[in-house]
């Protein structure tokens, strides 16, 4: 390709004035300044690459770092450099569908689109209603960008391009494997069994080792995926594809999260059930049975429960015992404390709730002093409801809880159809991979939330998104069918 004399003299000029401003910025001290350009290049490639530009923004997800690591006395907090993505696709968007053109009927009318439409619609409403709306309103903008970027776009640019699905996956997960070295080396300098070092390792880009061991956990099934498939496809170098799934698996090991370790074996299983072809309706009375058991001898149970003293940790088998102890580790009862604050929240405003993201600073009131444990706080500085589901029962009331819980329901049928009815054996495989990562995610959510920050959304609405993709492209459209009935009348 020759370069025509305006591309030159546009790429001489751009280059004359990136070095005046860089030594202007130099001159005057102003060093924030040396990241204009780097902007102004991220708002080109928004303008014209804008797959370019999505995929950037979720390889910086896992690498980016909140603003108040850095100013600690600011009232707001942004995850930068990863929100700051989001805030530029979220006009783009309004844009495309506002002014160019709208979202395609059938991406717009898929299950999953419409469960998650009516999760954001009620958390709407319930911002309008809410007990703090300036708190919840700003909660929900947060949700806005995140599926506006996570999901939509997602659609647009898997859609375009088919590679940019497997694309969309190694941009994460190699940013992923860069925070994985990271912690570990962390990890080695205090001794990788110090389980108290685990918890802050990864800091600044998690928060705590939950939400690091969760998107691995969401991460792993398709790392194992692109491990057997990578001799079949020509994906990524097969020594890379051999190397980040042993290193996943070792930082998931050592990331010392219960929840995550149980999460993903439990996936697993139900990975297992949808390969041997086992009906969804009999896994669903499978559950309800075994769920019906546990109600009936749930005194007996709990009493066992609290024999258990064993509390967290060096060791692998007594950390995993210490899961079930609900007498004196602080991390489980403080668990429990906090959904039952949940729950007292929920039977005082049953239909709206409090309102969303109004948790943390609403539930201290209904701590009961029996309930209150070692690390116990009233001014919601350590975290929120703890369960995907719990959490929008206590802001959003009962109709927000059965919108997430749709929305979950709806994801995972969706990932069993697109892995029974694929168009290829290995959109089928991808898609039985994705489910075992949101299924995982599905149960860690009774244990954790992670949907309000950017380093779980993104990925989360993206594989909702690269499922809702390969499910439309194994389904006929309303022309393909009425062409196929007039071929075989």
């Amino acid at each position: 390709m020759t370069l025509t004399e305006k591309d030159l003299r546009f790429f001489y000029l751009s280059s004359l004035l990136f070095l005046l401003w860089e030594a202007l910025s130099l001159y005057t001290c102003f060093y924030p300044g040396f990241l204009l350009p780097v902007g102004l290049f991220f708002l080109f490639l928004a303008y014209h690459r804008l797959d370019l530009f999505y995929l950037s923004m979720v390889f910086f997800v896992p690498l980016s770092v909140s603003l108040q690591e850095f100013f600690p006395d600011l009232d707001f907090n942004l995850s930068i450099p990863s929100e700051l993505f989001m805030l530029l696709i979220l006009f783009v968007l309004l844009y495309r569908y506002l002014l160019a053109g709208g979202v395609e009927k059938r991406f717009l009318y898929h299950p999953v689109t419409l469960t998650m439409l009516i999760y954001l619609g009620w958390m709407l409403v319930t911002a309008v209603t809410s007990t703090l709306p300036w708190v919840s309103f700003k909660f929900f903008f947060a949700h806005v960008w995140f599926i506006a970027s996570g999901y939509f776009l997602a659609w647009e640019v898997f859609r375009a391009d088919s590679r940019n699905r497997i694309l969309f996956v190694w941009a994460y997960m190699l940013a992923l494997l860069l925070v994985v070295l990271y912690t570990v080396f962390n990890q080695s300098t205090a001794g990788l069994v110090n389980q108290k070092a685990a918890h802050a390792a990864m800091k600044p880009f998690y928060n705590d080792h939950t939400s690091y061991g969760a998107m691995l956990a969401l991460f792993l099934p398709v790392a194992v995926f692109f491990l057997f498939r990578s001799r079949r496809e020509r994906l990524m170098p097969r020594w890379l594809v051999a190397g980040i799934t042993p290193v996943f698996f070792f930082g998931f090991v050592f990331s010392y999260s219960r929840a995550a370790w149980l999460s993903l074996t439990l996936a697993a299983g139900v990975a297992l059930l949808i390969r041997l072809k086992i009906r969804f309706r009999t896994i669903l009375l499978f559950a309800l049975l075994i769920g019906g058991i546990l109600l009936s001898s749930w005194t007996t149970l709990w009493m066992k429960l609290e024999e258990n003293k064993q509390e967290s940790s060096t060791s692998f088998a007594q950390h995993i015992i210490s899961m079930t102890n609900i007498r004196s580790d602080a991390s489980n009862l403080e668990r429990i404390n906090r959904w039952k604050c949940a729950w007292r929240m929920f039977r005082e405003k049953p239909l709206t709730g409090w309102g969303p993201g109004t948790y943390m600073f609403q539930y201290a009131p209904f701590q009961l002093s029996y309930d209150r444990t070692i690390i116990s706080t009233d001014f919601g500085d350590m975290g929120t409801a703890h369960s995907e589901y719990l959490g929008p029962l206590s802001e959003s009331g009962l109709p927000g809880f059965l919108s997430i819980t749709a929305l979950f329901v709806v994801a995972f049928l969706t990932g069993v159809k697109v892995y029974r009815h694929g168009t290829t054996p290995f959109d089928r495989s991808l898609a039985l991979a994705l489910t075992t990562g949101l299924t995982s995610y599905f149960i860690h959510g009774m244990m954790n939330n992670f949907l309000e920050r950017d380093k779980a959304a993104i990925p989360f609405w993206g594989f909702l998104a690269l499922l809702v993709v390969m499910d439309l492209a194994c389904t006929p459209s309303p022309a393909e069918k009425k062409n196929l009935k007039e071929f075989h009348p």
